[in-house]
């Protein structure tokens, strides 16, 4: 048996209910049913995993597991009874589904706990406004190839701020924004830049991206003509908006910001994420919360069928925490479709390659090439 491939404890799954979960109440420490019951989970699939007792004794242990849908992991929100085996059972659930994340929230898993597991820790989240929604700590295991070095979490502090969170997480990912700077004035401040009131089209934020940064190499991909993000508008509040839209592309063509008119892929996206870049990705929050809502997300990672992104935002109100919206595998099948925005369905992105430091021009390599690339940076 390879680590971390444990016989699994025989678990059966199935809707979370109050009755259902009832025959778990016994198991269950201080705060653990009232957390449980405290949000309407429902938008999120939530279930029990139990495991039974031997010759039809009650249950030995059990979790309560969600998931945004759309997306491919599964999140523990807590076990009871006998830990051990009932992460064992969400882990042979998991496998079952094909997903390729289990994370658990630290409300009452502790680091030794998890590591006993196979689970690794989150670093911890930042917010540009008061405590992010959620535990303090949280914890995951990739059952696939892992998506490479993780970002820190910073939640957006407006509802209006994620084009700018996804920039400044992307270029602190990168290594060229120290994380102490990674904080409200930052993330307010490149907003106020890029902002079509209040929200962030693909073009202002690309042209703001490449203000703060300006030896980054940034292009802009959107496959529609005209101001996009202004449907919902009519008379002057369109018409001034637009005017801005007009204004932004003339800003990118004076500082050289390209603007691809094709149709960014998901293949595209996996591939540009491989090379160590970064793409700010507009998406609906359709499939993932249910509400039409355009919504920036930063895609910087990939696993076998699934693209890593960042979220900086989580709906509290459903028990979505930043566990749920850090390191959140997306199948490409389901990144595809949330990255068709209404009601034109066309798509928006800001891609950021990454830096080569200065010193690496005195390489000698002649070869192109990842490989060249990282023997320079080296």
């Amino acid at each position: 048996m390879t680590p971390h491939q444990e016989a699994a404890d025989p678990g059966t799954v199935s809707p979370f209910t109050p009755g259902a979960a009832a025959p778990l109440r016994r198991l269950a420490g201080a705060g653990v049913w009232e957390r449980w019951h405290a949000v309407d989970r429902s938008a999120h699939a939530p279930h029990l995993v139990v495991v039974p007792g031997e010759d039809g004794e009650p249950p030995v242990a059990g979790a309560l597991v969600t998931a945004r849908p759309g997306t491919a992991y599964v999140k523990i929100v807590d076990t009871v009874g006998d830990g051990p085996a009932a992460v064992r059972a969400v882990l042979a659930h998991a496998r079952r589904q094909g997903l390729a994340q289990v994370k658990w929230e630290g409300w009452t898993a502790g680091p030794r706990e998890a590591a006993a597991a196979g689970f690794a820790p989150l670093g911890p989240p930042l917010a540009g406004k008061g405590e992010p929604a959620g535990p303090g700590t949280g914890y995951v295991r990739w059952l696939c190839e892992g998506a490479g070095i993780p970002p820190v979490y910073y939640g957006q502090s407006t509802h209006f701020t994620c084009g700018a969170v996804t920039a400044l997480v992307a270029r602190e990912h990168a290594g060229l924004l120290p994380r102490e700077e990674l904080d409200r004035d930052a993330e307010l401040t490149l907003w106020r830049d890029a902002t079509n009131f209040p929200a962030c089209e693909p073009v202002g934020l690309g042209v703001a991206v490449r203000r703060a940064w300006p030896a980054s190499s940034v292009v802009v991909q959107l496959d529609a003509e005209g101001p996009v993000l202004l449907d919902h508008l009519t008379g002057d509040e369109r018409e001034w908006r637009a005017h801005l839209q007009r204004l932004a592309r003339a800003d990118a063509a004076r500082i050289g910001v390209p603007i691809d008119a094709g149709r960014l892929s998901v293949d595209a996206i996996r591939g540009t994420v491989a090379r160590g870049d970064h793409v700010l990705l507009l998406v609906s929050l359709a499939r993932m919360q249910g509400f039409d809502v355009p919504h920036w997300v930063l895609c910087h990672g990939a696993v076998p069928g699934a693209v890593v992104i960042e979220d900086p935002w989580a709906n509290a109100a459903t028990g979505d925490t930043w566990v749920d919206a850090h390191l959140l595998p997306i199948p490409d099948s389901s990144l595809d479709s949330m990255a068709a925005v209404e009601p034109r369905r066309f798509r928006g992105a800001v891609t950021i390659a990454r830096m080569v430091p200065a010193f690496s021009k005195e390489c000698d390599h002649d070869g192109e090439g990842d490989a060249d690339r990282h023997e320079c940076e080296e």
